[in-house]
């Protein structure tokens, strides 16, 4: 039986998943994606109707490409994938809050998350297609866009590293306290998740549990065209 993205979500390991996270802030998934599923997913970015604006990075000083942020009313298999990482993103981003004796206001639900974020004036949607050509890059940045934030997102590859483009890594870059910054770069497979960190993880130290600071960004795209989809777990103000 050919499983369907969700189930390959459920039945990922997320133990390892969990401790790749508490050591570098990211962590690649299994392949969720066919290579078939991928293509229908990049080819959205086509249809205008879907996305409620388009991003010039350029423009902003971001980097260099373009990405374009869905409407609410997400095209199934979107809606499908972010629904089903919630709840196990839902008892990592708990345990982080806990080791930094934060609050953690994440319900069960992600229905419920986001009538939270709406309430609160944060009512717009940041799911993203990203389109990258050669020469493109993403700067190191946070997606942070209000006091209702989700600790952990997830972007998933839609091209094929080494084949459709190359370079375009993902890069972790970790801001540790009283040292140099500490950097990881991840090639983002097709068909795969990344699950990284929105803003900080839990660093343990000889006093406790500190908040270590991560930023995230794409390097340089050597050649070719690297399309991706981000899933943010918590709405724009």
């Amino acid at each position: 039986m050919t499983l369907t993205p969700a189930r390959r979500i459920d039945t990922a390991d997320w133990t390892v998943l969990a401790q790749e996270l508490d050591s570098y802030g990211g962590a690649l998934t299994p392949q969720l994606l066919t290579p078939a599923q991928c293509a229908d997913i990049a080819a959205l970015y086509e249809k205008e109707e879907l996305f409620r604006t388009t991003i010039d990075m350029a423009r902003y000083r971001f980097g260099s490409g373009q990405y374009r942020y869905f409407h609410h009313d997400l095209p199934e298999p979107v809606a499908a994938l972010r629904a089903a990482f919630y709840p196990h993103l839902l008892t990592i981003a708990r345990a982080w809050a806990a080791r930094l004796g934060r609050p953690a206001p994440w319900p069960d639900t992600l229905e419920e998350w986001l009538e939270r974020c709406h309430a609160a004036g944060q009512d717009r949607s940041a799911q993203i297609l990203l389109r990258y050509e050669a020469g493109d890059w993403n700067a190191l940045h946070r997606d942070v866009f209000g006091e209702m934030l989700f600790p952990l997102q997830v972007v998933i590859g839609l091209d094929d590293h080494g084949t459709d483009y190359t370079g375009g890594e993902f890069l972790l870059v970790e801001q540790r306290p009283r040292a140099q910054s500490r950097g990881t770069t991840q090639v983002l497979r097709q068909g795969h998740g990344l699950i990284f960190t929105t803003r900080d993880r839990p660093v343990a130290t000889k006093r406790g549990w500190s908040a270590g600071a991560m930023r995230h960004g794409v390097s340089t795209v050597r050649s070719g065209r690297r399309r991706a989809l981000g899933l943010v777990f918590h709405d724009a103000a």
